[in-house]
């Protein structure tokens, strides 16, 4: 029962962060709101809607393992796992100015995550300071973009370009949207219940299965972006999706779910795992800085790194 759950949950997210994508991509483009703010916003929560859902529901069920091991698997393994396997469809060229400005937030961010982490907790003052900054960035980078067409700009476009188009209609987008969020509210539940049961069967840590199972789960619509975006010969929208999604998961998610139930950040994600995410980031920057890409033996190298800390978290259990 704990593996259906988990499959039933991991199901129901990524069908539902597909249909909240879609619904409120359609809603948006029906009140004719601009391809920079739906790319830049609404695909941006909206992939991330899984992480968000999953980490509140296990603080709230008292599992901050799980719920801090999603958020921190998650962007190791969008860094490693989806943009090295993008990378390996094919090159992913690098808008510069995206990288100066929306790399050196993802930085700043990652360090602020590390900084509170050994702190052993994060409550609701560290929480709302990361939302406000969320906000601050994202009304900047609106504010900025709108005043010139830059490389960045026609990046956001283009991931909101990426969503599908649907059928217009208010009530049909409206109707996607809302059975995207039951969707995934009922899958997420589904898998923290699962994670939670698997955990004591098995007589592993919380966290583990959050870094791992929990982790990769949610990160699905990420990864399903970042693919269709490299086939489509957009490699600046994967290397975009990545960066706008390890924000989005720093601020966003830990700021709002720290605001909702202060969190405990467990011993042995503070002692390793943050260390990955922080090594797997700037390694990212560095490698996406040269020659303004990230090649097929970078993207080779990032997926064989991310079966190795694979190795390493399940043979420590």
């Amino acid at each position: 029962m704990d593996i259906l759950y988990i499959l039933g949950g991991l199901a129901g997210l990524v069908i539902g962060g597909d249909l909240l994508v879609r619904g409120a991509v359609t809603l948006a483009r029906g009140f004719g709101i601009s391809p920079l703010i739906i790319g830049l916003t609404l695909v941006g929560f909206g992939t991330s809607t899984p992480e968000l859902v999953t980490s509140l529901q296990a603080a709230l069920a008292g599992s901050p393992g799980i719920a801090v091991g999603n958020i921190v698997g998650s962007n190791i393994g969008n860094i490693l796992l989806i943009l090295g396997l993008a990378a390996l469809i094919a090159p992913v060229a690098v808008a510069p100015e995206a990288l100066r400005r929306d790399g050196v937030v993802m930085l700043a961010a990652t360090l602020g995550f590390v900084a509170v982490a050994l702190s052993g907790g994060i409550g609701r003052g560290v929480g709302a300071g990361f939302v406000g900054a969320l906000v601050a960035y994202l009304l900047a980078t609106v504010l900025i973009e709108r005043r010139r067409q830059s490389a960045a700009a026609a990046m956001y476009a283009h991931e909101a370009e990426i969503v599908p188009e649907q059928s217009p209609g208010t009530a049909r987008a409206a109707l996607l949207l809302l059975g995207g969020l039951i969707a995934t509210l009922v899958g997420a539940r589904f898998l923290v219940m699962g994670a939670i049961e698997l955990a004591a069967r098995l007589g592993m840590s919380e966290a583990v299965i959050g870094l791992t199972i929990v982790a990769i789960g949610t990160s699905m619509p990420e990864l399903v972006t970042s693919v269709i975006a490299a086939r489509k010969g957009h490699g600046d929208v994967a290397f975009g999706n990545i960066v706008g999604s390890n924000i989005f998961n720093i601020l966003g998610i830990l700021g709002v779910t720290a605001l909702v139930h202060p969190l405990d950040v467990p011993p042995s994600i503070a002692a390793l795992d943050i260390w990955v995410m922080l090594g797997a980031t700037v390694a990212m920057l560095v490698l996406a800085r040269t020659g303004w890409r990230v090649g097929r033996r970078e993207g080779a190298a990032m997926v064989l790194a991310y079966l190795a800390y694979m190795a390493v978290l399940l043979a420590a259990v």
